[in-house]
């Protein structure tokens, strides 16, 4: 029998051998209730010692590497290999998921832990960069993720004593996390001295943040925060591999010992279990788990031991396996319950199957492939890799004989059923056998073999023998001949003894159809049970039915096996099935059932391992069903497009990129269009996409539009925010909201209100080309859908927030229906191509079953499905006509409902309704046991006075539903029908069947428009008042391309595909006319205008024919066309025709004859034309979008000669404005329609215009509304108006808008400096010179402490740490909006560099929040009073973060990481204070919403494509937002995922006329949703919801930079660039109307302009912060001025120095100042602009300043004054340094050219030079003084000091002497008395500065890393200690110690900032 079925008996899991010790750790645990899980192979074990029974968990599809457990010690969690491997997150006492993790790793898991609670789980990768991720394992979805840029990661914990810190170890490293957010920061171990770098293995946690971690070297390694604080060396001999942490620690490894320690670490006891009575030499541990006095022990040869500490020399075995290596070796005892095993560990085991346990083994000396018992199991034969083979004893397994004939391995042996012969087979290809009895004596050879011979079996009478080989031979041979015979005859009458080969025609249905010969590895076959069991290459064991004739048989499979299964075999009474694995070297041993037994006492759970869910292996009828053509048809639909509207973007780009520089677009029209029908429903390849909503409307969809319609007045209204086709609908249980799915590169879904057509929620991200299916769940919380990728993927959404919950593949064959269960809102089915499948969600992914059809059915495709009342029954519609009725996912009944196929169906409160192929529609009873009532869909049937008419009879029925007494019906041919239960049916609407619509053409007097299509109609319909109908209809006999009325209107002609055409007349559509002269087909058709003499007929073979209309035949052609022709117009004399070719010709001929005439181009254009449909010529050049080809506008109609509305390839109906010249002209644009718009036309009064659609085959029928006609046009304009040139042009918004932050990020050296690096650079030793009696003169002269005030000495004390304690600085110059009151406006936040500053205004203290890594470029403040004092911050950076912060505590409180590149240029909080929402840097300039507390993305949508500037929400939502930026405003609000964009509409307002949009730069809002914008013009906008209400001219006379809401009185403050006037300035105080305002001046006088950055508002103060970085406070009754900060403007300031005797100093820098700070009162004391300054010195008195700037000119002021006391220029170069000699007498300039210049100061103002330095290698970097003032040490670019006498100028190149000299001051950064500062990483960063206190024991350096650093001075040693500080973003430029040692200021390049710390 051929019999292709799956078996009915089945196998179930009894039991697995053996444990995965290598390459594994920390994977073996005590769960709650004392069992033992563990895991081998692709197994989760749960094992019971006191039953001896063991539980599994079967989720995974490979290798388990991890394993974890949760607090609760019930809960478990694995983690697999894999190129997509998953986590799964079970149950020990039931073995069931509850969660799946996946898409968080590829290659592997390594490690896995929970946190304490058990709430998190991190998990490690096997990935190149070790993905580290945490989840909320529950929801399956990942919190934060990182990389541990680590080679590998052996372990990660949670620190359960310490909130959200994570450890991981691996090689060579340990890392710190810290989890805030959605961010995970690390910081490294510091292994310092205490023990050298190894590499960790393991981790434990002790109090009080202490650390232990196990080393490869033996050592437990105990870190204290981040540093390594001691070791315990030789805790083990050799790596430790575990540590486990209970009431102590226990620890074990390579030595085999495992150590008990207590919780300070101190060791308990230990146990030696290598040297254990049950132990051997080389045991290794892998695992341990103490608790109580009780250990398991895991070892890497696959055992497990328990050990009781008190009888420890007794340790107890409770598993063993084989080891290492993979296993082949399998033999069952003939006569007992026992098998054999032997592996590539050289051990043979023989165990027992019915007490699960190991018998016997013994170590042989090489590898095992094969074994065998002889038939009375005395004897094992096993076969070796040397070549050789063994015979042992079964009993003891002693060795009774060793033969060696062949060289390669022995991969098959078996005793002959009489006892007499061994035959061995080899890789040699020779099967030799031996006689038994004597001693093994080789009797003979079978050769024959190509290749290697893997089976061979005897037959019963021992005569013959079969073998199988590598490459696919099966040969059997004759004994004693050792012959190969191959005559049917005698091969047909052989009786097998056993049947364990893979190839041969009994077992040809085990291979797939295509399957590779060395698949399947092993078989067995079970005569009796007639079934054969087999081992394949993808860990599966499978059973066919035996004997198995067809190739492809269907079959049960079973999975646990990770990798191969090597061997497979049945026990001698067959009750079992015994299956070996190669890698993962498992035994598991199955039970075997046959159809008859039922299950006995084996554990049962639904894991579904008594059936797998093979795909392949279903029904147990044959599997050939009838096909129907419907449902074929629609399992080919594809929805793929060449072209994806997501692609439309980049199209715009390339408008860009092709207008020629200068070119204008052409203007775009003033009329608009409105939707105002749709004729047409998706019903062919769509279904259930019809339904009621709460008013009783009904909501369906085409083409792109959804429809609402309202059956008493017959209007309909749309959504149409979908830009692709609609392919399903679902409405929600309380029938007032609606999720549509569309196609699309990344298709969404919008779950959208029917009464308000708002968005609800836009999901997407999930899903590839399209999304077939969407179903709402009962509680309508949830909905799932189904996508159209190979694997039509299935996603859960909690859609209200946009979140995926879960996801899964569904199926390979396409999904017509998702359901949910209305009971359990966990579970839902699926149905489709050949299948049912009965899904149970859990956590992030899916448990499934498929639905088992038994001997009730033969499966076909399903195609619809509905639940009962009962929580586990369901029906569902086959493509046979059945309905299938299911009781859990088991099939009880079928009922035949229809004679096709079962499309559509629905549950009732008391029954079912069904609609079918044939268009019969059925009412069920409840049980859906009889039929009460079914309605035939007909045109007998339609009521009285329905509108539209039934085109087909009986109609396939896609979609129905049931409400208000009435049966909603969608057909498959476009109609949707209500029918009356009393039996009538009334037509609600309808359109055209399947296949493009082209031809469309206007009735010339009456409000009618005929269609025809491919689906071979013609259809009249009219036109009412904002409704349409169909009146009228034809059938053709051809597809239709093309339609025209006679200009009386009294004929229609029409066009067809097959080159035909023919005439109709209008009123009775009787044909009066028929030609065929063409063989393609026709593509335009036109009478001539009135009196309609001619019809021309335009075709594919590039001929127009002119016919007489009276004569009825051909009077001419119109030839010369080297293409098809498109389109084709006729003039109004009825003498000339315009045609349209394929090849883009515009030609014209003469009628009737067809010649050929030209036309120049301004003649057509003044030419009177009856129609315009063309679309070539110059009148019509801006229609064509960028690089289109000529099928792209595929048609123009004309109304009143200026309105000219287009159809195009990408379903967009556009007008212009005729004519239409110049390229890319402006237009507006309407969406609908999905793919192409084929045909558009004008209605005769032009009040109209329709549109038919391609592929969507729909007719749209739009209302054109003139400006005046209503009061705000509708319809998207083109965006073309951010094309414009704008209005004016400002330097500070230009320069802000061009900057570029990728500059900006860290570490690009300031300067490029030649040379080697000073810790590069080879060092001689030098001998050290010996000198009885001269100490060594101290290298810096050490200062004496000034006297102070009454003549005591102050005490200098040693400087050892610092603390920041002030910072000159603000951020203004590229930030705005980001200067705020807080504490109830005692202190203010704002920022610089990379530090948050508060300040506090009483006091003038300042305190930092330093986390952030660069610098901070925007800043916000929460206003709700539930989050006080709340910051967020966000920075530049390749992946840039936003920091939440407390502004009192400066704690962080999340981080949020992730959608943004280069930075974070606005930040701010929604008005709950729980959202925040982003704007990034990136091209796209992502606008990304938060929730902060939980670090999770909201929504995010591309911004713009350029710069964004400012994003707000409104002050009373959370989800409604506001951008401004270059060119742009848009309306935001958050739906689902998704952020829906509004643009600003540009409307007319009363004062200016048509406003252009501009750059807007700032935010304000009013009430009622009113949004206030400021303009780069220095105007107001003013906009109501997203239109432009009005504008406040010139509210400032510059761009307005910032705008303030005060929340309190709705007051607003605005900030601009504004000069300063008596009654002017550049900050203002408006009403809430912003009509009236009040002027503030920023200064009393100046005609300088300010510009104002950021405002804020509070208590009757206003606070600014202007570009030129300096913050002030205005007081708002009398405008009195207070200076808060007043920074260095943008540049870098390079330029510090320190009076040598008092606490001031002073900074120079790029901005042009040079200024002069007092310490103590943290002020400017005075200010000189001097253009950019690079240097500057004090004098030894005090009383001089020299600066050195920028041109190579330096000056001398007086301190008290700034006064000039002389200037000078003699380089050209910048000043990089300039020193006076410490006895005042020369001035020494370093210059960016090379040189230093001596000049005499004794000689007055005039300033001569009294000498250079000559030769020195580069650019100066610094200069010191000698204290004796004779010498100066010059810093240089090439990393090199250079020392010259003075004023001489000479090179002093002799070491002795200048290593004797002391100098007065140390800058220098190199010298070997500094090499030690210099850091690892310096290769493309350099140290900048130092200085040395003055007391001569610590250096500070600046580097370009933005550190400071404190060093010991000197510090030669490479990679000297040092203690660092953070603050500065960028660049350290220069640091200086005040005169008494007390401060150190550094100075910041990129973020002009002075920074003052406080010495300690």
């Amino acid at each position: 029998m051929a019999d292709k079925t799956a078996p009915d008996s089945r196998l179930r899991l009894e039991w697995v051998y053996g444990y995965r010790g290598h390459m594994c750790r920390n994977n073996l645990y005590y769960t709650a209730n004392k069992d033992v899980v563990y895991f081998v192979a692709g197994v989760g074990i749960v094992y019971s010692t006191r039953e001896h029974k063991q539980r599994f968990f079967l989720g995974h599809n490979d290798d388990l590497i991890s394993l974890a457990l949760h607090p609760d010690r019930t809960t478990v969690a694995t983690g697999q290999v894999g190129d997509t491997p998953y986590i799964c997150v079970w149950d020990s006492s039931t073995t069931d998921t509850i969660s799946i993790l996946k898409d968080g790793h590829s290659d592997g898991i390594a490690a896995l832990g929970f946190d304490k609670e058990g709430n998190r789980l991190v998990s490690a990768g096997l990935d190149s960069v070790a993905t580290i991720n945490v989840w909320d394992w529950r929801k399956g979805k990942i919190i934060a993720t990182a990389t541990a840029q680590a080679e590998k990661v052996f372990d990660i914990q949670f620190n359960p004593h310490k909130e959200s810190t994570i450890v991981s170890v691996g090689v060579k490293h340990i890392t710190f996390w810290a989890l805030c957010g959605n961010t995970l920061t690390p910081k490294k171990g510091v292994f310092g001295k205490a023990g050298e770098i190894q590499t960790l293995l393991c981790l434990g946690f002790g109090a009080e943040d202490t650390t232990y971690a196990g080393t490869l070297s033996g050592d437990v390694y105990i870190w204290k925060d981040f540093n390594l604080e001691r070791v315990i060396s030789a805790a083990h001999d050799g790596p430790i591999y575990t540590l486990d942490v209970a009431d102590g620690f226990a620890s074990s490894g390579k030595d085999g010992v495992v150590k008990l320690w207590d919780m300070d670490f101190k060791q308990i006891t230990s146990i030696n279990l290598a040297s254990s009575s049950s132990g051997y030499t080389g045991l290794v541990v892998r695992a341990v788990c103490w608790r109580g006095d009780q250990l398991l022990v895991g070892t890497q040869a696959g055992e497990i031991y328990e050990v009781v500490v008190k009888t420890r020399d007794k340790p107890k075995l409770l598993v063993q396996g084989h080891s290492e290596g993979e296993m082949w070796a399998l033999a069952t005892h003939p006569k007992k319950p026992i098998f054999v095993t032997g592996s590539d560990d050289q051990t043979l085991r023989q165990w027992s199957m019915s007490n699960f346990e190991l018998l016997s083994k013994a170590l042989l000396d090489q590898k095992i492939r094969a074994c065998a018992y002889d038939p009375e199991g005395q004897h094992i034969a096993a076969g070796l890799t040397d070549g050789s083979f063994m015979v042992l004893r079964a009993r003891d397994l002693s060795e009774l004989v060793h033969i060696k004939d062949r060289r390669e391995a022995c991969h098959e042996v078996k005793f002959s059923p009489c006892g007499k012969f061994l035959a061995v087979g080899s890789n040699d290809g020779f099967v030799d056998v031996y006689a038994v009895d004597q001693r093994y004596k080789k009797l003979g050879t079978c050769s024959g073999c190509s290749s290697f011979v893997t089976h061979l079996d005897w037959s019963q009478d021992s005569k013959h023998m079969q073998v199988n080989s590598g490459t696919g031979d099966h040969l059997v041979f004759r004994l004693p001949g050792f012959k190969q015979i191959t005559q049917e005859d005698e091969l047909s009458s052989i009786h097998w003894a056993s049947f364990t080969g893979v190839l041969g025609s009994e077992v040809n249905g085990i291979w797939g159809k295509y399957a590779d010969t060395n698949d399947v590895n092993a078989a067995d076959a079970n005569f009796d049970g007639k079934v054969v069991v087999t081992g394949d290459d993808f860990g599966m064991v499978k059973m066919y039915r035996f004997p198995s004739l067809k190739k492809g048989a269907k079959f049960r499979k079973y999975v646990g096996h990770s990798a191969h299964v090597t061997n497979v075999r049945f026990s001698n009474d067959r009750q079992r099935v015994i299956s070996t694995g190669g890698e993962d070297h498992a035994v598991f041993q199955w039970r075997f059932f046959s159809s008859a037994e039922g299950d006995d006492d084996l554990p049962d759970h639904h894991n579904a391992y008594v059936d797998s869910n093979s795909e392949d292996s279903d029904s147990d009828l044959s599997d050939v069903a009838d096909v129907d053509s419907d449902v074929e048809r629609e399992k080919q639909v594809g929805y793929d497009r060449a072209l994806y509207k997501e692609d439309m973007k980049s199209k715009k780009k390339l408008l860009r990129s092709s207008m020629q520089p200068g070119a204008k677009r052409k203007s775009g029209p003033m009329d608009s269009l409105r939707l105002e029908y749709v004729l047409g429903y998706r019903g062919y390849d769509c279904r259930n996409n019809l339904f009621y909503t709460q008013t009783g409307e009904v909501v369906y969809h085409v083409a792109a539009t959804c429809i609402v319609l309202n059956r008493d007045s017959g209007k309909q209204k749309f959504y149409t925010e979908h830009t692709d086709d609609i392919l399903c609908l679902c409405i929600h249980p309380m029938k007032d909201i609606v999720a549509t799915g569309q196609v699309g590169r990344d298709p969404s879904i919008h779950i959208w209100d029917v009464e308000s057509l708002k968005t609800g929620s836009v999901l997407k991200g999930h899903h590839q080309r399209g999304i077939c299916a969407v179903d709402f769940s009962a509680d309508g919380k949830k909905l799932a859908s189904v996508g159209l990728d190979d694997n039509h993927s299935i996603v859960v959404w909690d859609w209200k927030k946009g979140e995926k919950l879960a996801t899964t593949r569904g199926h390979k064959d396409k999904i017509f229906v998702i359901k949910w269960n209305p009971q359990n809102h966990s579970k839902m089915v699926t149905v489709g191509v050949k299948h049912i499948k009965f899904w149970s969600q859990t956590g992030g992914g899916f448990t499934s079953n498929r639905g088992t059809l038994g001997q009730v059915a033969k499966l076909c495709d399903m195609m619809c499905v509905s639940y009962g009342k009962a929580a586990d029954i369901c029906f569902s519609g086959g493509s046979d006509g059945n309905v299938f009725v299911w009781q859990g996912t088991t099939l009880q009944k079928t009922v035949k409902a229809h004679d096709g196929p079962v499309f559509a169906m629905h549950s009732l409160d008391k029954g079912f309704v069904t609609g079918g192929k044939g268009g019969v529609v059925g009412l069920w009873d409840d049980q859906f046991e009889r039929c009460l009532k079914t309605y035939q869909i007909k045109r007998s049937a339609l009521a009285q006075g329905t509108s539209g008419m039934l085109v087909q009879e009986s109609p396939s029925v896609r979609a129905i539903v049931l409400g208000h007494g009435k049966i909603l019906v969608g057909t498959n041919t476009g109609e949707v029908m209500e029918i009356d239960k009393a039996g009538p049916i009334t037509i609600l609407s309808q359109g055209h069947n399947e296949g493009e619509v082209w031809g469309l053409a206007m009735h010339p007097s009456k409000a009618t428009f005929v269609t025809v299509g491919d689906d071979k109609t013609l259809r009249l319909w009219d036109m009412g008042d904002g409704t349409s109908k169909m009146v009228n209809f034809k059938v053709l006999k051809q597809a239709a391309r093309c339609v025209a009325f006679s200009p009386d209107g009294q004929a229609i002609a029409v066009g067809l595909k097959d080159g035909s055409f023919s005439v109709v007349n209008t009123e009775t559509l009787e044909e009066i006319l028929n030609q065929h002269h063409r063989k393609e087909e026709i593509c335009d058709i036109r009478f001539s205008p009135d009196p309609g003499k001619y019809l021309a007929v335009a075709s594919h073979d590039n001929f127009v024919d002119i016919y007489s209309v009276l004569k009825t035949k051909r009077v001419g052609t119109c030839k010369g066309a080297s293409s098809y022709i498109t389109h084709i117009d006729w003039d109004l004399r009825g003498k000339v025709i315009m045609v349209n070719t394929g090849a883009k010709e515009q030609l014209f001929f003469e009628a009737p004859r067809g010649k050929r005439i030209t036309l120049r181009s301004t003649e057509v254009e003044k030419f009177g034309w009856a129609s315009w449909t063309c679309v070539l010529g110059p009148t019509c050049e801006g229609i064509w979008p960028p690089k289109s080809d000529v099928t792209d506008v595929n048609a123009t109609s004309l109304a009143e000669g200026h309105v000219m509305a287009t159809g195009d390839d990408f379903g967009f109906v556009k007008l212009f404005e005729y004519p239409v010249t110049g390229k890319f002209a402006k237009f507006k644009k309407y969406m609908g329609h999905s793919a192409h718009v084929t045909n558009v036309r004008w209605s005769q009064d032009s009040s109209k215009l329709v549109s038919t659609g391609g592929a969507d085959t729909a007719v749209l029928v739009w209302k054109r509304e003139t400006l005046g006609s209503s009061g705000k046009v509708q319809g998207e304009s083109d965006d073309s108006d951010t094309d414009d040139e704008e209005e004016g042009y400002d330097s500070d918004v230009a320069r802000e808008k061009n900057i570029d932050y990728t500059l900006k990020i860290y570490i690009n050296p300031m300067r490029e400096r030649g040379g080697v690096k000073p810790h590069l650079q080879e060092i001689e030793d030098e001998k050290q010179q010996v000198s009885r009696n001269a100490p060594e003169p101290p290298k810096v002269k050490k200062a004496e402490p000034p006297s102070a005030t009454g003549g005591k000495k102050r005490k200098m004390t040693q400087v050892t740490d610092l603390q920041l304690e002030f910072i000159h600085g603000y951020r203004g110059f590229d930030a705005r909006s980001n200067l705020f009151y807080i504490n109830d406006g005692a202190d203010i936040v704002f920022h610089a560099a990379g530090a948050g500053i508060v300040q506090n205004l009483a006091a003038g203290t300042q305190s930092f929040y330093l986390k952030h890594t660069d610098d901070i470029i925007c800043l916000d403040v929460n206003q709700h009073p539930k989050f006080k004092n709340i910051i967020s911050t966000g920075q530049i950076g390749n992946t840039p973060c936003v920091h939440v912060w407390d502004g009192v505590t400066k704690e962080t409180l999340s981080i949020l990481q992730g959608g943004h590149s280069k930075g974070i240029c606005s930040v701010d909080f929604s008005c709950s204070g729980k959202n925040i929402v982003t704007v990034g840097l990136e091209e796209e300039h992502n606008i990304i919403v938060w929730r902060w507390q939980d670090g999770t993305k909201v929504a995010s949508a591309p911004g713009h494509s350029q710069r964004i500037f400012r994003a707000e929400f409104r002050p009373d939502s959370d989800t409604q937002l506001v951008t401004v930026g270059v060119k742009h405003v848009k309306f935001w609000s958050v739906a689902g995922s998704e952020l829906i964009g509004k643009r600003g509409i540009l409307t007319n307002t009363e004062a200016v006329g048509q406003p252009k949009m501009q750059t807007m730069l700032s935010l304000a809002f009013g009430a009622n949703n009113v949004t206030y914008t400021g303009a780069m013009s220095g105007d107001v906008y003013v906009w109501q919801d997203s239109s432009l209400a009005r504008v406040v001219q010139k509210a400032h006379t510059g761009p307005v930079f910032t705008m303030f809401t005060t929340l309190r009185d709705g007051l607003i403050v605005t900030g601009g660039k504004e000069a300063t006037s008596k009654d002017n300035g550049p900050v203002k105080l408006w009403d809430q109307e912003m009509k009236r305002c009040k002027a503030f001046p920023l200064k009393e006088n100046g005609s300088k302009v300010d510009v104002v950055k950021a405002v804020c508002r509070a208590k009757g103060k206003i606070l600014v912060g202007t570009k030129d970085n300096c913050i002030t406070e205005i007081a708002e009754k009398t405008g009195n001025i207070h200076v808060l900060i007043a920074g260095h403007g943008e540049g870098e300031v390079w330029g510090l120095d320190s009076h040598p005797t008092c606490s001031k100093f002073i900074t120079a820098s790029y901005d042009g100042t040079l200024r002069l700070w007092d310490l103590t009162s943290k002020s400017l004391l005075a200010k000189l602009d001097v253009t950019a300054a690079r240097s500057v010195a004090f004098s030894p008195d005090g009383e001089l300043i020299a600066v050195g700037l920028k041109t190579g000119e330096f000056l001398l002021l007086s301190t008290s004054g700034l006064k000039l006391w002389t200037r000078k220029r003699d380089r050209a170069g910048s000043i990089n340094d300039i020193r006076f000699s410490p006895n005042s007498k020369i001035l020494a300039v370093g210059a960016d050219d090379n040189c230093v210049d001596f000049y005499n100061l004794t000689q007055g103002p005039s300033l001569s030079r009294s000498g250079f330095c000559k030769g020195i290698a580069s650019f100066i970097i610094n200069l010191d003084f000698s204290a004796d003032s004779k010498y100066i040490r010059v810093c240089t670019g090439a990393y090199i000091n250079q020392v010259y006498s003075v004023p001489e100028g000479s090179l002093i190149q002799d070491t002795v002497l200048t290593d004797k000299i002391t100098w007065a001051s140390w800058t220098s950064v190199v010298g070997k008395e500094v090499l030690g500062i210099w850091p690892k990483n310096a290769e493309n960063a350099d140290v900048n500065c130092s200085h040395l206190s003055h007391l001569g024991n610590a250096l500070a350096t600046g580097d370009d890393y933005g550190l400071v650093k404190l060093f010991n001075f000197p510090c030669p040693d490479k990679f000297s200690e040092f203690k660092k500080y953070t603050g500065h973003s960028a660049h350290v430029t220069n640091v200086r110690f005040l005169f008494d040692d007390r401060y150190l200021v550094s100075t910041g390049g990129d973020d002009c900032c002075v920074f003052v710390w406080k010495c300690v």
